[in-house]
């Protein structure tokens, strides 16, 4: 397999022009030169709603070219030892699936036990921070005895014979989860169909867009854009993920020590929330708080536990991750924040694990075009 994409020039060493017929632009460019701005704005948000209404077809896809990118090295590793794009696509994808479906069966369970069992965590947690913090329930006896200050006890005593009104819904609860299920299994099958054929097809979807381009020096920035996306996206992902996981090792063992229930399975939390910035780590220390204080009877010991990780994820944002990534994936953290919220707001869950990719590619095309020299410099920290 050929896993560098090449072109040749033209023969004559000028680019290739096809003649075309004299036509009369002046109308067009006085047009678009006076309505420029309003065209901007409407091509803006008919890409937005087009996104946002394709959002079954695009997802999928977004996913499998990130992943296909992350993924691509173990191809051509495996392709040194003459094994076919086909089979080593196969290989690697049965891996991911095979290392996907042992998490989730042995540390999805207690997940599935905890959240069955939330009702009850909730009451719990109401009597442990009544416990720790009894001025609370001061507070509210306080707050119930202003508010029946101008009663008659007539009044009060009505208040304590009304009869209790039991309402009786029906609930539809249990569809929706099947149906949300059901389109998350599709989704996940699409995506790694989709995986597969990207994977096994190597360059062609590459070299057949390149091949769209009119002129010479239009198909080569195409391919070095092609090439610097896959690469830096690849050693981000890949990065990230070593950094995630080794964040989850140690925050889970952690954990154990200090005597949490089930500290593996909150450190692949943790490991999956930090792939979401700014929102993960806040989720993971609200998280870890209201474990703690379920888990322990002081509230010392209690928030330990958030506190471990507040440390592990600082020391990971500011010195390791800087180290690993390298200035070329510093961003502007503005930029960042926003692309989170807009892709969160436009595709969910997915939108926000997809934001710092789509940012970082970005990038990379706005440094090989010139006039986006300014859309580059401001993606810049």
């Amino acid at each position: 397999m050929d896993h560098h994409l090449t072109i040749q020039p033209p023969a004559d060493g000028a680019e290739s022009t096809e003649a075309t017929a004299p036509v009369d632009i002046g109308l067009f460019s006085a047009f678009f030169a006076r309505n420029t701005p309003p065209l901007i704005v409407l091509a803006a948000l008919g890409t937005i709603a087009f996104f946002y209404f394709a959002r079954p077809v695009l997802l999928p896809f977004f996913l499998a070219c990130f992943a296909g990118m992350a993924l691509k090295p173990f191809i051509g590793w495996l392709s040194r030892y003459h094994l076919p794009t086909a089979l080593a696509a196969a290989v690697v994808l049965c891996v991911l699936m095979a290392v996907i479906v042992i998490g989730f069966v042995k540390l999805g369970r207690p997940a599935l036990q905890w959240a069955d069992e939330a009702p009850e965590h909730i009451t719990e947690l109401r009597q442990r921070v009544k416990k720790i913090f009894p001025r609370i329930g001061n507070l509210n006896e306080a707050a119930e005895a202003v508010s029946d200050l101008g009663a008659t006890s007539e009044e009060k005593k009505a208040e304590q014979k009304k009869a209790p009104v039991v309402a009786v819904k029906v609930s539809n609860s249990g569809n929706s989860i099947l149906n949300w299920t059901g389109t998350l299994l599709v989704g996940i099958g699409e995506t790694l169909v989709l995986i597969y054929l990207l994977l096994a097809s190597g360059d062609l979807f590459a070299q057949k867009l390149v091949h769209l381009m009119p002129t010479w020096r239009d198909k080569k920035r195409a391919v070095e854009i092609n090439r610097e996306i896959q690469h830096n996206i690849s050693h981000y992902l890949f990065s990230v993920t070593l950094i995630n996981l080794g964040l989850g090792i140690v925050a889970g063992t952690g954990l154990y020590f200090m005597g949490v229930p089930n500290a593996a399975m909150w450190g692949l939390v943790l490991a999956i929330l930090n792939y979401v910035p700014y929102f993960g780590p806040i989720v993971g220390v609200t998280l870890l708080a209201t474990v703690g204080v379920l888990s322990f009877d002081t509230l010392s010991r209690g928030l330990l536990p958030p506190g471990w990780y507040l440390l592990l994820h600082l020391l990971e944002a500011n010195f390791i991750t800087p180290v690993l990534l390298g200035r070329r994936f510093t961003l502007n953290p503005v930029v960042i924040f926003v692309s989170l919220i807009f892709w969160t707001w436009l595709w969910g869950g997915p939108g926000a694990l997809l934001s710092v990719p789509i940012l970082v590619s970005i990038k990379v095309v706005c440094d090989r075009v010139p006039t986006l020299a300014p859309v580059s410099e401001l993606l810049t920290s």
